[in-house]
């Protein structure tokens, strides 16, 4: 059972039975993708988001029904008049990346920070209820 997936199919079937072809492609909802690295340790999984130049202020992530969406909104900035863009290459496109998340994943404690150009969330594994062995008493 895969406990993090992506548009209802796990990220194993998405890197290895969808790569290349999903390469640089869209979403079906039309954003852009950003590239994605999962890791998974016993205590979680580690999200790596490729987004260099962008500030964190523009990022929204959101938990709700079992569906871990991270977008990244552009909000334009107006140019002062005395200020003349002679060449402009940089760009960035609005996206939106959705994750489907299980019960073992504990939603509250998820954590995101940015550095480098990277987006880094911290999913944690809920613990597991742990069942003692019990002896059981013949009467």
């Amino acid at each position: 059972m895969s406990i993090l997936k992506q548009n209802n199919t796990s990220v194993f079937d998405e890197l290895f039975n969808a790569f290349p072809a999903n390469f640089g492609s869209s979403i079906p909802s039309g954003y852009p993708t950003a590239a994605v690295n999962i890791h998974e340790t016993a205590e979680s999984f580690h999200l790596e988001l490729n987004a260099p130049g962008r500030n964190k202020e523009d990022f929204a992530i959101n938990v709700d029904k079992g569906l871990l969406t991270i977008s990244y909104e552009k909000k334009e900035s107006t140019e002062e008049k005395a200020y003349k863009t002679i060449r402009k290459e940089f760009t960035y496109k609005s996206f939106k990346r959705s994750f489907s998340i299980d019960e073992n994943i504990n939603a509250d404690g998820i954590q995101a920070r940015y550095e480098n150009g990277v987006l880094k969330l911290l999913l944690p594994k809920k613990e597991e209820v742990k069942n003692a062995p019990k002896q059981i008493a013949i009467n």
